[in-house]
């Protein structure tokens, strides 16, 4: 156990029957810290949130808050709050005694919860919207109450379970912000659930991606993004794209082997430990520079030659699907190449991240990650 850690999972498992949801969760968060827990239906992620809040018993395993064993405690013991998905609102109850609601159930005088709902009203930019019923709010202001109720009991803890997920695209990035913010000026814990990579992104402190039950990789934005540990963590993180090649290392540099699309080429391992053969190469559409066939390049990295095969303008930039041997991948530019034209995709050393293959076909092929698609 971590001597610093104010919410700690240790060996956390938990199954439904004879299915396991979570397998082995180990997790430490810190006391203020925002931590989205991002990952794809059905990884357990919805599941985690749960067993923390109490809702769920872990099958093995312990949850603690400031060393405190909390595994068997309900929820009302645990100095949680958990934001729904659909809000939960009472429909017959006005904003005012919808954030109150959970102050009533603690038996707290009704002047202080009337002191409190009106301090949760302007923190949250409700004033004048106390005497409504959800049914007459939008669905930010919903999203706010909703917010306020859970911090109105002064949690230690607040736990957030796709909050902004019913939101239209425009009100969303305004609220995570907002969120943000309010999460930043009064200090607490939070742990985010989330599909949405762009949203984790900008609200977490720290990402935990979650794959099949497992912590598939945890750290700041940054390193998620830049120095993804597995494929799977790649294509989750955008890196869409994936090519098979063959290579070997050789010092400092990882030797590609030429290939149908490709010539001979090498890039730095920069630690990644490379084992000879198969490997597999990702990288993201943004990444890839589209050259005219005869334009050299001098940046590091490795050219693929192809042909376009489609183009479209997705806004701020022209998205190309590219023909590399069998296979297709996907690389924007600022201008538009035409369907059929002959082009060079160079992708930067950095942007190319490569991990060893289970398969040991030596051909190169080049196709679209399911995950990518699913995640795109």
């Amino acid at each position: 156990m971590s001597q610093d850690a104010f919410l700690e999972l240790s060996s956390v498992a938990c199954r439904y029957g004879s299915t396991k949801v979570l397998n082995d969760i180990n997790l430490s968060i810190e006391r203020g810290e925002f931590v989205a827990l991002l990952g794809s239906s059905g990884c357990g992620k919805t599941t985690l949130l749960r067993v923390l809040a109490g809702f769920i018993a872990p099958s093995s395993g312990k949850v603690s808050v400031r060393h405190r064993d909390v595994t068997h405690l309900p929820p009302d013991k645990r100095g949680m709050a958990l934001v729904f998905q659909s809000y939960a609102l009472w429909p017959h109850m006005t904003v005012a005694q919808n954030i109150g609601y959970g102050l009533k159930l603690k038996g707290v005088a009704k002047a202080d919860i009337a002191s409190r709902v009106a301090a949760m009203q302007t923190l949250l930019g409700l004033d004048g919207l106390g005497a409504r019923k959800p049914a007459a709010l939008s669905g930010g202001q919903r999203q706010r109450v909703a917010l306020g109720r859970a911090l109105a009991v002064d949690p230690e803890i607040l736990l957030l379970d796709e909050p902004l997920s019913n939101l239209d695209a425009r009100i969303r990035l305004t609220v995570r912000h907002e969120l943000r913010a309010l999460q930043r000026r009064l200090g607490i814990t939070a742990i985010h659930v989330t599909h949405d990579r762009e949203e984790a992104m900008v609200m977490a402190d720290r990402i935990v991606i979650l794959n099949a039950g497992q912590i598939a990789q945890q750290g700041t934005p940054e390193e998620v993004y830049n120095h993804p540990a597995s494929a799977f963590v790649a294509a989750f993180m955008g890196a869409e794209n994936m090519l098979a090649l063959q290579g070997t290392p050789q010092g400092e540099s990882f030797a590609i082997a030429a290939g149908p699309a490709n010539a001979a080429g090498s890039v730095p391992l920069s630690g990644r430990g490379l084992r000879a053969g198969a490997v597999e190469a990702r990288f993201r559409p943004e990444a890839a520079q589209l050259l005219p066939p005869d334009m050299p390049v001098a940046v590091p990295g490795m050219t693929f030659e192809g042909e376009v095969a489609a183009v479209s303008y997705p806004g701020g930039h022209w998205r190309h699907s590219v023909k590399l041997g069998k296979g297709e991948i996907m690389a924007d530019a600022s201008r538009a190449f035409q369907p059929g034209s002959r082009v060079k995709v160079h992708v930067g050393a950095d942007a190319l991240f490569l991990f060893n293959s289970p398969e040991s076909n030596p051909a190169i092929s080049v196709s679209r990650s399911a995950a990518g698609k699913a995640h795109a």
